[in-house]
């Protein structure tokens, strides 16, 4: 109960590159930033005269987004990245923001998500699937925006024991398996998953949800690679078993 009212307590500042990014995902990663505290600070950047932003146009009010409006003063230069930046970096030394969510496909991000973290502040990314490795390495997580409304909108999780698994690749396995390796495990070679978590994360940016599970458990358990027990108490241990 007390972490989670250190949760609520912190505030969070969400970012948004209207020029790239959906307004159609604002609602699922809003309630991904819950886990980081309440997004207090909520701003949406770009020239509201094109026609490209009636979307974020049509919402800002109803989900009390200040719109922040920046010309294109010149063809191929982004003025709006500019600002969203500047914005940032004042709410970095203010003191006041203990999180950030940055909602932009673009790579020009990620000395701002770099320099976030410097200061110890977690840094959730929302983009495309397509969006540079760059950034999505930048921040402390990135998530698909694309899996992540498909994930909102799916019908309930298939249940442990179903044939349905994740698609995966070699490199999750590996980053996961490290983890594991990398952790303290009891006799039998189980290691807690919270401990894994927090091993892969300093590794990677990776998230459970872009690959269609809300939990790190529910991914690892839907992998033939590992063994997930659940002990009293509700702790998940997991150890790897090919």
């Amino acid at each position: 109960m007390a972490e989670e009212q250190i949760a609520r307590d912190r505030n969070i500042a969400l970012l948004i590159d209207a020029d790239n990014a959906s307004p159609d995902s604002l609602d699922p990663v809003l309630t991904v930033l819950a886990e980081l505290g309440t997004v207090n600070i909520r701003r949406a950047y770009g020239n509201w005269q094109k026609p490209a932003l009636k979307g974020w146009a049509a919402i800002v009010h109803l989900h009390a987004i200040a719109p922040q409006q920046q010309f294109d003063l010149t063809k191929g230069k982004s003025a709006t990245d500019m600002k969203m930046i500047i914005d940032a970096m004042d709410l970095l030394y203010g003191g006041h923001v203990q999180g950030f969510g940055i909602m932009s496909s673009d790579s020009d991000f990620m000395p701002l998500a770099m320099r976030i973290r410097q200061d110890g502040l977690p840094v959730y990314g929302f983009g495309s699937a397509k969006t540079p490795k760059s950034f999505q390495a930048a921040c402390t997580r990135f998530i698909d925006v694309g899996a992540l409304s498909r994930t909102a909108e799916a019908e309930p999780e298939p249940a442990a024991g179903s044939d349905a698994a994740p698609v995966v690749d070699a490199e999750l396995v590996k980053l996961l398996g490290d983890a594991i390796k990398a952790s303290k495990r009891d006799e039998r070679g189980f290691a807690s998953i919270s401990e894994i978590g927090r091993r892969a994360g300093n590794r990677s940016s990776f998230d459970a949800r872009n690959y269609g599970y809300s939990r790190l458990s529910e991914l690892i358990a839907a992998i033939p690679n590992f063994q997930v027990e659940r002990r009293d108490g509700g702790a998940v241990y997991v150890k790897r078993v090919r």
